[in-house]
């Protein structure tokens, strides 16, 4: 506790600056800032404060999950470039007009369709290792631990060819 002369010290530097905030010359002030509270009296308010609860962590996971697919399709670039959702070229033999979903011969460019297939191809990816590793945990059914594994494993495979195969046709030279 500190001594009292520095204690009474503060109390009179905290009135003197509260009354410095509302000493004013002028006599209207005074009387607005007094007369009302004469014969009014400020309501008293029951306010309660609102409790904010922490989201679940399978809520958290989906927000993240979430935000990494459209980080990975490409959402930033989709809005900034505003490419078409799909592609078309000419047919040589038939002259006919074909739907193109991968912008061919362009690294840094893509169509919206290309983009979400790609994240979403990272996305099974992703929840293919989520899954392997819910496998390992000691607590489940032998037969839950099976599935989740195959279900990882199959997952993780899938996304790794087709996202292979995407490179391939969007760069026909692809380690070759």
């Amino acid at each position: 506790m500190p001594p009292k002369s520095e204690s009474s010290s503060q109390i009179t530097s905290a009135a003197a600056s509260a009354d410095a905030s509302f000493s004013s010359i002028d006599p209207i002030f005074h009387i607005l800032r007094i007369l009302p509270f004469s014969f009014l009296r400020p309501p008293r308010l029951r306010l309660k404060l609102p409790t904010l609860t922490l989201p679940s962590p399978m809520t958290v996971y989906a927000l993240v999950l979430l935000t990494y697919f459209m980080v990975i399709s490409g959402f930033v670039y989709d809005v900034i470039v505003e490419p078409p959702g799909i592609g078309s070229t000419q047919d040589p033999t038939t002259g006919s007009v074909r739907p193109v979903v991968f912008l061919p011969g362009r690294v840094n460019g893509q169509y919206i369709i290309e983009g979400l297939s790609s994240g979403f191809m990272f996305v099974l990816g992703g929840l293919g290792i989520v899954l392997m590793d819910l496998a390992l945990d000691r607590n489940r059914a032998k037969s839950v631990k099976v599935s989740y594994a195959s279900a990882g494993i199959s997952s993780v495979v899938i996304a790794y060819v087709m996202s292979m195969l995407f490179i391939r046709i969007k760069i026909p030279a692809y380690l070759r």
